[in-house]
């Protein structure tokens, strides 16, 4: 049974669309310069499922995303202390689901986001998880990878 994380990232640094973009082979989650999110990022298995929220902009889950290799070392870290691992994009949400629908939903008043919102990489409880996919319009998190929407 996989567990649920939560990882955030500025959409003008790095958004869903840049990540769909990487396909299959994914992209280092690289960067993150907090024990505790790395700490997360290392207990990470393959196979995990990860809600993609922008922060900043937006401030809302986009995308559902899952790790495809195990911590290693980040490649943007000279000193050797940074993991990350290599997630792929999964599903993108029907409906985005913003900061401010989680805050409001008292299923989710104990959610990391709400408690511990700057953390950068956090745990999802299984409930909470299936609380945010409702709110987001998912039935079920399909297995493939996502698929580029179309520009129109």
């Amino acid at each position: 049974m996989p567990a649920y994380w939560l990882l955030k990232s500025e959409p003008d640094a790095f958004s869903w669309d840049d990540l769909v973009a990487r396909g299959a082979k994914g992209e280092p989650w690289s960067g993150v310069r907090n024990f505790t999110a790395r700490n997360n990022m290392i207990a990470m298995k393959v196979g995990d499922l990860c809600f993609f929220y922008h922060s900043n902009i937006g401030k809302e889950v986009v995308g559902i995303c899952k790790v495809i290799e195990l911590a290693h070392p980040d490649p943007t870290d000279d000193t050797g202390k940074w993991s990350c691992v290599d997630v792929e994009a999964v599903e993108p949400m029907a409906k985005p689901v913003t900061l401010a629908d989680v805050k409001a939903n008292p299923k989710l008043a104990d959610m990391a986001l709400v408690t511990s919102f700057r953390l950068s990489v956090q745990p999802v409880t299984a409930d909470e998880w299936k609380e945010v996919c409702r709110m987001g319009g998912l039935k079920s998190v399909a297995k493939k990878p996502a698929q580029k929407k179309a520009k129109k």
